[in-house]
């Protein structure tokens, strides 16, 4: 065997359901791959929340940032609440902290069913657009600015 060539490991291909141990293992190593690319920018998580006054949930955001830019990923109103504005107030209160933590952009991926529009009216921009979703619908990405509206 020269140096450049490798023992057979015999490898093995699995494919099954949700594998919470696997999915970890994946994130941190592209969390690292991703570091190395980019200099270690730092990244972190956070919440918005809103609740009535028996404790209920009214609505959230989630998100993440990295470098700069923020991330939305999830941001939901029950129904009954949507028409009270709390949409904005969560994606405002949102976007605040992003920038307390140092980002100057946001993304957001909404499908067409949702509320692409919502994200529009708040200065947001679709960047990009994948269709296929069920339904006959698209995955829309979206990209703001901070600071800019």
């Amino acid at each position: 065997m020269t140096a450049v060539e490798k023992p057979a490991l015999n490898p093995v291909l699995t494919v099954g359901g949700n594998d919470a141990e696997l999915t970890e293992r994946l994130e941190n190593e592209l969390d690292d791959f991703n570091d190395a690319a980019t200099g270690h920018l730092p990244h972190d998580e956070f919440s918005v929340k809103a609740t009535d006054d028996d404790g209920g949930l009214i609505g959230g955001l989630t998100a993440w940032t990295w470098g700069g830019l923020c991330g939305i990923e999830l941001l939901w109103v029950r129904e009954e609440s949507r028409a009270d504005g709390w949409g904005a107030k969560l994606l405002l209160a949102g976007e605040a902290e992003a920038v307390r933590r140092g980002c100057d952009r946001v993304m957001v991926s909404s499908y067409t069913f949702q509320a692409p529009g919502f994200y529009q009216r708040h200065g947001y921009t679709e960047v990009g657009r994948v269709p296929g979703v069920p339904g006959g619908h698209a995955d829309v990405y979206l990209f703001k600015v901070l600071g800019e509206g």
